[in-house]
């Protein structure tokens, strides 16, 4: 199944934690650190209110550098944050996950070294020929993130936050080559 349909098909928590996923890989852009996003984690979880979701993004929104001195990437992440909504029942968290997986796309290929001749949204269709590793290894996560909440609910949560953490790792990996390669 695609990642287009995946995020058509996921409930509303498996909406909100793809979404949380693709800007949690995506901190280290805004000079996050990696429990940063960790009390959002936590309001998904059963126990957890839907009040602790808009409170604990004012929280990180706070605390995130602004993305300005980051280039592109930096601001495309921003633009995830700050467009998250308040109440994760809202309407508009398929619309956001949406927007968080084609923006979180869109960063990786931009720090990709490697040519991407087709669009983002042929990737998240399902055109995976030639794609850049980078750019791969996020596609692979986002399906996953997306199957772990459908096949497991809250269940598959701490499964997920797996995923999105070594994701992270590696695109700090990426940022810091990319910074030692300016200086």
């Amino acid at each position: 199944m695609s990642l287009v349909e995946l995020i058509a098909q996921a409930d509303e928590r498996g909406l909100a934690a793809s979404g949380l996923a693709c800007l949690d890989r995506c901190v280290p852009l805004l000079g996050g650190d990696d429990g940063i996003m960790r009390p959002l984690w936590a309001s998904l979880a059963e126990t957890g209110s839907a009040d602790d979701w808009g409170t604990g993004f004012e929280q990180v929104r706070g605390k995130l550098e602004s993305g300005e001195a980051g280039g592109e990437a930096a601001l495309l992440a921003r633009r995830m944050l700050d467009a998250a909504p308040a109440d994760r029942a809202d309407a508009g968290i398929r619309v956001w996950a949406d927007a968080c997986s084609v923006a979180s796309l869109q960063i990786h290929r931009l720090l990709d070294p490697a040519e991407d001749g087709d669009s983002v949204a042929s990737r998240r269709a399902g055109r995976t020929e030639g794609m850049p590793p980078l750019v791969a290894a996020e596609l692979r996560r986002q399906v996953t993130v997306l199957e772990l909440l459908a096949s497991h609910g809250a269940g598959g949560l701490r499964r997920a936050l797996d995923v999105s953490t070594e994701g992270r790792r590696v695109l700090r990996a990426v940022v810091s080559r990319r910074a030692r390669g300016r200086a």
